[in-house]
């Protein structure tokens, strides 16, 4: 694949030093990043920070990468681990402070994003919001994204079957709300 290529192409010259191809490899790469990172943190202030730290990871991680395996769904899967330890500082320090009401606090939404405004309309982003986390990412990476179960598995580095266990437990949860968003439940039929 073509693209494939031009991602290893880029990934060699950061390897080798120089600087602008990993500049390329981030402008190929930043808008699907942060479009994900935006609609799974509840606190958009922390978005950037998060993205930042996405990228650091990628950087340290370019010698590791697996080039036998698609660039974004591998870039994808340390963007979740880097949300997995914000959420986990984050519930380290509320809980540590005992401050949990304010965290509790509903954030305001901008769903001035394209990508958002797009594919969803803002009913089915508010009940896809408040889906329990490990629920609303499997949705937002098959669904948003377009990636196969298998894939999802392999981002996230769970089971298939708990990937299609989260996506059913999901769909139950929105269909249980009353919630007929033809987009998410049209794709899936009768799970």
């Amino acid at each position: 694949m073509e693209e494939e290529r031009e991602y290893n192409e880029l990934i060699d010259r950061t390897l080798s030093g120089n600087t602008q191809a990993y500049a390329e490899l981030y402008e190929k790469t930043i808008q699907n990043v942060y479009s994900n990172v935006y609609f799974l943190l509840d606190d958009k202030d922390d978005v950037d920070d998060v993205v930042q730290d996405t990228y650091v990871q990628v950087y340290c991680s370019l010698r590791k990468y697996d080039r036998d395996r698609p660039f974004k769904p591998w870039i994808l899967g340390i963007m979740m681990r880097q949300i997995r330890t914000y959420r986990r500082k984050r519930w380290m320090h509320f809980r540590n402070v005992k401050k949990a009401e304010v965290y509790a606090q509903t954030t305001e939404h901008d769903f001035s994003n394209e990508i958002v405004d797009r594919q969803f309309n803002e009913k089915l982003l508010n009940s896809v919001n408040d889906l329990p986390y490990k629920l609303k990412q499997v949705v937002i990476l098959h669904y948003l994204n377009e990636y196969s179960q298998e894939e999802v598995a392999s981002i996230l580095e769970i089971p298939l079957g708990t990937v299609k266990s989260r996506i059913h437990a999901a769909l139950k949860k929105l269909r249980q709300k009353g919630q007929h968003y033809g987009d998410i439940l049209r794709k899936v039929g009768n799970v």
